[in-house]
Formats: C-alpha cells, sequence, structure tokens
C-alpha cells in the first residue's frame, strides 16, 4: 500500500463523513423498515414530496424539479437530451445569453456526479465525450457564500420551519510561495481525499506554486463528496430567512420536505430576499448536513437523522390521509429498476 493509499484509508476509517452512505444508513435500514410496516408501504417515502418523483428518495430529474421553482430564484439554465452535439450547445448558449463558465450536470445524479465548472468550449467538448446522459447546462454563480437549507412543513400547516442549515466551504489549499498545488494537497487530509481526482481533472493545476497566503479553490463544487468542508450554520436561522424560505416552500407544488442549495452574496442579502439562487433542491434523499461538521460523533448524528425520517414519515400518512395513494409494489420496483439504470450508468 503506497503512501497516499495509506493515508486516504486511514482518514476514511477514523472520519465517519468519509464512510460509504451505506454504511452510514445501515442502521438507519431498520427504522426504515419499521416505518414501511406502520404505513403498510415500503414505498410511503413516495408521498413526502408529490410534486416529484420517488418524493426525491430514489432517483428524481433535476430539470422538473427546477421547473417547480420560481425562474428569477433560479440561474439560466438549458437542458439538452442525450446525444446532443457541442455545436448546439453553444447555440443554444447563445440565444440565451449564457456565457462561460457554465455549470454542467447530468439530470440523473447524486452525491457531485459530473457536476463541473466549465470554463469552455474545449473543456464543454471533452465533458461530452465522458457524457452519458440528459444534462443540464447552468450559469455559474458567482456569490462567495453556500448554504443548504432543509426546510419541512407539514400538510395543512400555514408556517414550514428550517431545521438544519450547513454552510458549505469549498475545497482549497493556501500556498507559501515554494511548494507546489501537489505537495500542499498531500499535507491537506480533505483535499488529500481529492488527489486521484484533481489528477484526472485538472493535472497541470498540481504543478502550479501558488504565492505566499494565495488561497487557490481546487474544486468549485459546494458537494461534501467532491471535498466541500460542511460546517453547521443552524445559528443562521431566524424569523426574517425562515419566512423567505417557507414563502418559497409553499410556491412549489407538491413539495414540502427536503434541501434549497443556495448561493448568495451575503447573509444580510439573503435574509432581505436579495442577491441569492437557489442551484438545486433536494427532496427526500436530502440530509441535514450539518452533521457532517468535522468533530460531530456519528452518535450525535443519528438521532437528527433518525427525528427526520420520522417527519417524513407524518408527511407522507398526511398526504395519504388526503388520498394521496401509495404507489404498489409493481410502480415502486419500476421505479427502483430505473434508478439501478442510471446508477449503473454513472460507474467509471
Amino acid at each position: 500500500m503506497n503512501f497516499i493509499n495509506k493515508n486516504t484509508f486511514l482518514i476514511r476509517l477514523f472520519h465517519w463523513e468519509y464512510w460509504p452512505w451505506q454504511v452510514i444508513y445501515l442502521p438507519i435500514m431498520f427504522y426504515y423498515l419499521l416505518l414501511s410496516l406502520k404505513s403498510r408501504s415500503l414505498f410511503f417515502f413516495f408521498n413526502v414530496n408529490p410534486g416529484i418523483e420517488s418524493g426525491g428518495l430514489l432517483i428524481e430529474s433535476k430539470k422538473k424539479i427546477l421547473d417547480l421553482l420560481p425562474g428569477n430564484l433560479i440561474p439560466k439554465t438549458l437542458y439538452f437530451e442525450h446525444p446532443v452535439s457541442l455545436k448546439e450547445i453553444l447555440e443554444e448558449m447563445f440565444s440565451h445569453s449564457l456565457h462561460f463558465p457554465i455549470i454542467a450536470k447530468p439530470d440523473y445524479g447524486e452525491r457531485g456526479w459530473m457536476v463541473e465548472k466549465i470554463e469552455d468550449s474545449n473543456e464543454l467538448g471533452k465533458y461530452l465525450d465522458m457524457n452519458r446522459l440528459n444534462i443540464i447546462i447552468q450559469e455559474f454563480v458567482d456569490y462567495p457564500i453556500e448554504l443548504g437549507i432543509f426546510y419541512i412543513r407539514h400538510p395543512g400547516e400555514n408556517r414550514g420551519r428550517i431545521t438544519s442549515i450547513v454552510r458549505k466551504q469549498l475545497l482549497y489549499v493556501t500556498g507559501d510561495g515554494s511548494e507546489k498545488v501537489r505537495d500542499l494537497v498531500k499535507a491537506n487530509p480533505r483535499a488529500l481525499m481529492q488527489l486521484k481526482s484533481l489528477e484526472k481533472r485538472h493535472p497541470d493545476l498540481l504543478n502550479y506554486v501558488p504565492g505566499k497566503g494565495e488561497n487557490l479553490e481546487l474544486v468549485p463544487i459546494g458537494n461534501h463528496a467532491r471535498g466541500a468542508t460542511f460546517k453547521s450554520g443552524n445559528d443562521l436561522i431566524n424569523s426574517e430567512l425562515s419566512l423567505l424560505i417557507d414563502n418559497i416552500g409553499k410556491r412549489i407544488e407538491g413539495f414540502y420536505y427536503g434541501r434549497f442549495d443556495i448561493r448568495c452574496k451575503s447573509i444580510e442579502d439573503l435574509n432581505k430576499g436579495r442577491n441569492f439562487k437557489i442551484l438545486e433542491l433536494n427532496g427526500a434523499k436530502s440530509e441535514p448536513a450539518h452533521i457532517y461538521q468535522p468533530g460531530t460523533s456519528i452518535f450525535t448524528a443519528y438521532p437528527v437523522i433518525l427525528d427526520h425520517w420520522n417527519e417524513m414519515y407524518h408527511i407522507a400518512q398526511s398526504n395519504h390521509k388526503k388520498g394521496i395513494r401509495y404507489p404498489s409494489i409493481r410502480e415502486g420496483w419500476t421505479v427502483w429498476k430505473k434508478y439501478r439504470y442510471y446508477a449503473r450508468l454513472r460507474k467509471p
């Protein structure tokens, strides 16, 4: 086992935030089975967000979710079915006044897979060569603050509430004026976890020598699996922000439970409802991601996760009582097969 593999193994072993989600959620599965028995449906979670495919737990189209949001609150977004040529995308970008840099992402994806910041047409062409799915091309929102805001509202309630806010700190290293980025990455445990990915995506960057005190962003994607540090932002929950998010949530047909991923110019601006964009809205698959703050015990995280699953169950039950039926085994199995199909496409 070489130096890098040995160290990344040890980092994963002693920091549960890097464990595979299947391992983290294994104890949760027993609670899921209990909730399934109580609701008499293995697919009760479909009902938590009737306006989103599978409630947003197994599989959901990012485009269809973005279409539910007020247009002025999301970045300029274009959708293309696979296969699509570079020429077609560039023509559509021109006609919609969408300029580089852009964000490219698969319509069906998770955990930051294939989400890339694209600087020019050459990079976009390379991205298309690797892509096998329908894709979304999105305006890059160059605001400095990225948050994940978890929102819950029960059917019939006049007001929903924010249950979690996570601050997302993008992966970066600080130069000393003499060492290459590669050496700085090796000295940074969180960055080291992304070294193989950086070698594949940005090999030239690893040979760059940043100046003393220069903060160099390595991954412009605010995703935990891509190296971003998640820190609790629950101290930001206040009446102004709660009212803003509640007003947005209530405008989304068939949505009760999930996380808004938002970029904003400042917290003050966000509280005032200005200078922010919703990058994505995630449904039942969402996590109250403040639990991933470094140093948080997994035994502290589990009660938070279980509490949110309990909320999911009660929302689904309320919608069921309103006449929204649970899917049949056949219908649920069809969605599961679709999920597995796209999961296979995501494999290298």
